[in-house]
């Protein structure tokens, strides 16, 4: 049975109107932003300080370049939301990753070639643009408008751009089957990306109108959606769906 909670009607269009809110909105969208943030900048580190480094060709690496550009001036406009409501994320230039509270990054960290940086792209990109197409319609109207205006354009960009690398990878028997061997190692993870379905915070954000599916709704869609393009490239997910997250 599919669970349901009650989406909120509020629209907060202002830093001024911010502050009126009550405590449990003002805390939920603050951590909503810092993570979004944190998970930016991480994005850059991603890109240059991992991917970058496996990339086969100098298109490749100035392709990371280009796109951890891209994440920067996400974080540069989350940033600049949070600013408004007095939430200082200067300190977070100088962190490492392993340093940042709020984004997780085992997953990234852990990939080990070329082929399962083309599918963490293609897969675990289109879960992040799965939640920003949520952030887009978010109550608080300033974080909203960041997402309209530049981030989710981008991120389908980065979407593509792992396509792309598993496309060609299906193009013959041999680079296929390195790209069925990636997915098998990494769809479970991909999965977990999306959080526990039982996520009492992925409940607070849906009520106060963050968004508008629960996580569990959100990874269904999105299997929905992905594994029939993966058939399509001659490429199937493994039966089993572990590493789901808390």
């Amino acid at each position: 049975m599919k669970e349901t909670v009650e989406v909120g009607r509020h629209e907060v269009s202002t830093p001024e109107e911010f502050f009126k809110m009550p405590e449990e909105y003002r805390s939920l969208a603050s951590h909503l932003m810092l993570v979004h943030a944190e998970g930016e900048l991480t994005g850059a580190d991603d890109y240059t300080q991992v991917f970058y480094k496996m990339a086969p060709n100098a298109y490749e690496k100035l392709i990371c370049c280009e796109r951890a550009a891209e994440e920067i001036q996400h974080f540069e406009l989350t940033a600049k939301v949070l600013s408004d409501i007095n939430i200082d994320t200067h300190h977070m230039l100088s962190q490492h990753f392993t340093e940042r509270p709020y984004y997780s990054n085992e997953l990234v960290t852990g990939v080990r070639n070329w082929m399962e940086r083309g599918i963490f792209s293609f897969l675990g990109e289109s879960v992040v643009l799965e939640h920003l197409l949520e952030f887009k319609d978010c109550s608080y109207k300033p974080f909203a408008k960041i997402f309209e205006d530049q981030i989710i354009r981008d991120e389908h960009v980065h979407v593509a751009h792992g396509f792309r690398i598993i496309r060609e990878a299906s193009s013959n028997d041999e680079s296929r089957a390195q790209a069925q061997q990636a997915l098998d190692r990494l769809w479970p993870h991909i999965l977990g990306l999306f959080g526990h379905e039982k996520s009492q915070r992925s409940r607070a954000y849906v009520k106060w109108g963050f968004r508008k599916t629960l996580n569990g709704e959100l990874r269904e869609n999105f299997k929905k959606k992905t594994i029939p393009k993966l058939a399509a490239l001659g490429l199937t997910v493994p039966h089993h769906e572990t590493g789901v997250s808390a």
